[in-house]
């Protein structure tokens, strides 16, 4: 880092703020144009069971509602009426890709989809279905492991049951079979980057009401008053204090009256079959995403939606205000985990209105990012948020065409405000050697990341995706 962006300050029960960066505190002066000041980033939000596109299946024929009219620019023309136009505010900072991905035997489509999305890597036992597990390291770890100050892990966070198909959390991986445990409460998260213990923090903001901010209120006043500091840094600080507390006030008014009286400082909905209450548990789990990479936490961060299958989260209709079949059923167009029960009526609009669900959700993620001004954009700039999915559509499991739907240039690395569907095979695995490259991993000889994923696929960028 050629910059002092990691300002912490220091308040009583081991409470650490880190704050965002500050172009006053800057070693060498202020910013010059097209220079980068923040390293860049990756957050990734998967979503599983595939999106309402075009397709033909037993059902019958459905019409495409979620990518975009035609490749090349997005305009408001070419989103409107698809899911993705639920992000038309950033469309000018959106790389829309399909990918191809390879069809490994996993012995079941949602093994092959939720291990190999963020791994690229086959199964490490063949034809193992929901005893499956990747046989290879996940972009995200590998990001913090090589990037994060002291080699600190990358956050990986789940919202949703955390059992059934695959065993819950199983998108993120060390290594070879060697999966992570999520954390799974949105305050987990929140302690983690603050650095102190559960029963402390659930004592500072039920208890006490207090903020974290309140207990490095004279350091945070004295750095204000620094002459050093400009009036975009005041700004900036002003937005991470309001931001810190928004977030502190949503995990204590998730916060059971039993859970209170024990101080357990869990979140009440993060292990809910509810999707609205999973979405919310979601966005605090963006809130503590969007803290950690603005500080200089982490520079990498996954954030996993359900189990391999989604099986039992039922998303509302937002049309009737009624929760639908649970997502999988959805997805399979049947009432059953598999092609034997009944047809669900409509149940392809049921999906594209899930869609549209994790859409808006991603929005926010967006949203926020966006908040942060730096001397060179905005957070969002800064890094890449990746919206991604397990398959590319829910009946035929496919791994041809996956949505990945990218947010933010990483610094100006990615081209943007573009559709792109890619026509090889193994571009899948080339985009996230090209996520790896573009938040600053490098290949042995010191070029692009070249050796992520399984051996046997194609590495090299994907040229029509660089700015």
């Amino acid at each position: 880092m050629k910059t002092n962006r990691r300002t912490i300050l220091k308040g009583l029960g081991g409470f650490t703020l880190a704050l965002p960066f500050l172009e006053g505190l800057r070693s060498g002066g202020t910013a010059r144009a097209g220079e980068a000041v923040v390293d860049p980033f990756a957050i990734f939000f998967r979503q599983a069971n595939g999106c309402a596109s075009q397709q033909d299946t037993e059902v019958g024929a459905e019409p495409e509602r979620f990518w975009p009219t035609a490749p090349g620019e997005l305009t408001a023309e070419s989103m409107t009426g698809r899911a993705l136009d639920e992000l038309l505010d950033h469309r000018q900072r959106l790389l829309a890709v399909g990918v191809n991905a390879e069809n490994f035997d996993y012995g079941d489509g949602h093994a092959r989809g939720a291990l190999q999305g963020l791994t690229a890597a086959g199964p490490l036992v063949a034809g193992a279905g929901g005893d499956a597990e990747a046989n290879g390291e996940s972009i995200d770890h590998r990001i913090g492991r090589e990037l994060n100050a002291d080699g600190r892990d990358s956050l990986f966070l789940y919202a949703g049951r955390n059992s059934g198909w695959l065993g819950g959390a199983c998108i993120s991986y060390r290594g070879p079979g060697n999966r992570r445990a999520a954390l799974h409460n949105p305050m987990t998260g929140y302690e983690t980057i603050m650095g102190v213990d559960g029963e402390t923090l659930s004592e500072l903001l039920v208890q006490r009401r207090k903020s974290v901010n309140d207990l490095v209120r004279e350091q945070m006043d004295a750095l204000m008053a620094s002459p050093k500091l400009s009036s975009k840094d005041l700004e900036r600080l002003e937005l991470h204090r309001a931001a810190v507390r928004d977030l502190e006030n949503t995990l204590a008014c998730n916060l059971t009256a039993e859970q209170e009286a024990a101080l357990e400082g869990a979140a009440a909905n993060y292990d809910s079959d509810d999707g609205d209450q999973v979405l919310a548990a979601v966005r605090a789990h963006m809130d503590v995403a969007v803290l950690a990479v603005a500080c200089g936490y982490t520079r990498s961060v996954a954030i996993q939606v359900a189990n391999g299958n989604d099986a039992t989260t039922r998303y509302r209709d937002p049309d009737t205000g009624e929760l639908m079949e649970n997502y999988h059923f959805i997805s399979h167009r049947r009432l059953s985990h598999d092609s034997s029960g009944d047809i669900i009526p409509n149940s392809d609009l049921l999906h594209h209105k899930i869609d549209r669900h994790f859409a808006q959700t991603f929005k926010y993620l967006l949203d926020r990012l966006q908040e942060y001004q730096l001397p060179t954009g905005t957070l969002l700039d800064a890094g890449v948020a990746v919206w991604y999915n397990d398959q590319a559509q829910g009946p035929s499991h496919s791994s041809q065409n996956l949505p990945y739907i990218l947010a933010g240039s990483a610094n100006g690395y990615f081209k943007q405000g573009q559709y792109v569907r890619t026509e090889e095979d193994g571009t899948h695995c080339r985009l996230l050697n090209m996520i790896g490259t573009a938040v600053g991993l490098r290949s042995t000889s010191g070029g692009d990341l070249d050796d992520f994923g399984d051996a046997g696929l194609p590495k090299g960028i994907l040229t029509e995706l660089k700015a």
